[in-house]
């Protein structure tokens, strides 16, 4: 079959969205063309109670209009319709800015200019505020088989909180970390339609999408569907920060990670599907050191997680361990965990020492944000790299390694004035929407 050219399309089609015997499908299309239908499974849920079906309905709507941006984005046509009910008009304009800054690192790649096209049409009259639901008191805690929202899940044991571990998707890695938290687990899937892989193939355009926040919907009809009055993610401050600017807007390869986009898609859960229901990111106060340095301090999890996105590719191969070594997650990774973990096991988790293979300077010399820009990958601040660096510096055990020895020498020098202490990172700062009652084990450490 000869597909239709997406970047080609006048139009992009939000068709509809309908829920059968526990699967979610959501059905998108650019102009005639034939239909995208993306698939959303929640195993064991029961019907929607009839006291929340106005409120999943709602859900519904939200997952269906945020998950379009996975298919939007092969095309970018100039006009969006929705066939259906309409978002109201603050909706409306969170739906553009998620696309906007969702899509800045694919608009950047691919030389585009997104600020025109991207327009949600808004319904005439506000919808109705959503009311409370009496939801569980009981959180969903998303895992992505890396250090932080481990971190999380050790926060709510200790704080005594009901919480379920919870991913999307098919991943052995993710169900293995799941399986060690000793939390009740849900695994709910997510299936891409096979057609926009065809369209990636035949030439559309393709480029990061803001896949936590595709997430964030999918577990508020969750929520809904189970009894849950809270999603509990794992985002740290350092992901509200930028690497770039492009057409006059920061570019963040985290945005739907960063605080802007919490504070805004909680506002709008809350506004819309059930006043109840609370979204927020436990560890966002904390920077990525403070969140490696709770890491570092038991070794349940050494055995099991992994940060390499290598391992979460959709497609295309993975690497045999769980650790790469080659790409910015390993890089920051290891980097972040050096100052806060004896040596041995560090280099005992990723099986070699990345600090002491010169060859990988030019992927630390990012993370540094030294004769380049951040990656674009769910890294710390180039001061949060710098200051480990110096720390590790200071240390007999690490000052040898290729990279360490190359800092203290070549670049530190550079940083004259720079204030390069470790301490201040390491302290909670910032605006969160953290319940008061979990708020002093965040600050406790």
């Amino acid at each position: 079959m000869s597909l239709p050219d997406p970047r080609a399309a006048r139009a992009f089609r939000f068709i509809g969205r309908d829920y059968v015997d526990g699967e979610a499908r959501l059905r998108y299309a650019f102009d005639d063309g034939p239909e995208l239908v993306e698939r959303i499974g929640f195993p064991g849920a029961p019907a929607p109670a009839a006291e929340r079906r106005a409120a999943f309905d709602r859900a519904l709507d939200l997952l269906h209009w945020i998950a379009g941006v996975s298919y939007y984005k092969a095309g970018v046509p100039p006009q969006i319709r929705i066939e259906g009910a309409l978002p109201d008009a603050p909706t409306a304009a969170f739906l553009d800015a998620l696309y906007r800054h969702g899509l800045g690192e694919f608009a950047w790649h691919n030389r585009l200019d997104l600020g025109a096209r991207i327009a949600f049409p808004a319904a005439a009259e506000a919808a109705p505020s959503a009311p409370a639901l009496g939801l569980p008191n009981r959180s969903l805690v998303p895992i992505g088989g890396g250090k932080d929202s481990l971190v999380s899940v050790e926060i709510f044991k200790r704080a005594g909180e009901a919480a379920t571990a919870t991913w999307i998707g098919t991943s052995p890695l993710i169900e293995a970390c799941a399986a060690r938290t000793g939390l009740p687990t849900l695994n709910v899937t997510r299936q891409v339609s096979p057609l926009l892989f065809d369209y990636n193939r035949a030439g559309a355009w393709n480029g990061h999408v803001p896949v936590t926040a595709i997430n964030s919907a999918i577990l508020v009809a969750a929520a809904i569907l189970y009894g849950y009055d809270a999603i509990a993610f794992s985002n740290e401050r350092s992901a509200s920060s930028a690497t770039l600017e492009y057409e006059g807007q920061p570019v963040n390869h985290q945005w739907s990670k960063s605080w802007a986009f919490e504070h805004a898609f909680a506002d709008r859960v809350q506004a819309l599907v059930a006043a109840d229901l609370h979204y927020y990111s436990l560890l966002r106060p904390l920077s990525e050191l403070a969140v490696a340095e709770r890491f570092a301090r038991e070794n349940r999890y050494d055995a099991v997680f992994s940060s390499c996105n290598r391992n979460f590719r959709i497609l295309g191969p993975k690497p045999a361990d769980r650790w790469c070594g080659q790409c910015p997650k390993c890089h920051f990774v290891f980097l972040a965990l050096a100052p806060f973990m004896p040596k041995p096991r560090l280099l005992g988790i990723f099986g070699a020492n990345l600090l002491d293979q010169p060859a990988l300077a030019p992927g630390f010399d990012a993370l540094l944000e030294y004769r380049d820009h951040k990656p674009f990958e769910c890294v710390g601040e180039g001061r949060e790299s710098r200051a480990a660096m110096a720390f590790l510096a200071g240390r007999a055990e690490w000052r040898e390694d290729a990279l360490v020895e190359r800092f203290a020498r070549e670049i530190r020098p550079q940083l004259a004035g720079e204030d390069l202490a470790l301490a201040p990172l390491l302290a909670p700062a910032g605006e969160h929407r953290i319940p008061a009652r979990l708020l002093t084990w965040v600050e406790r450490g």
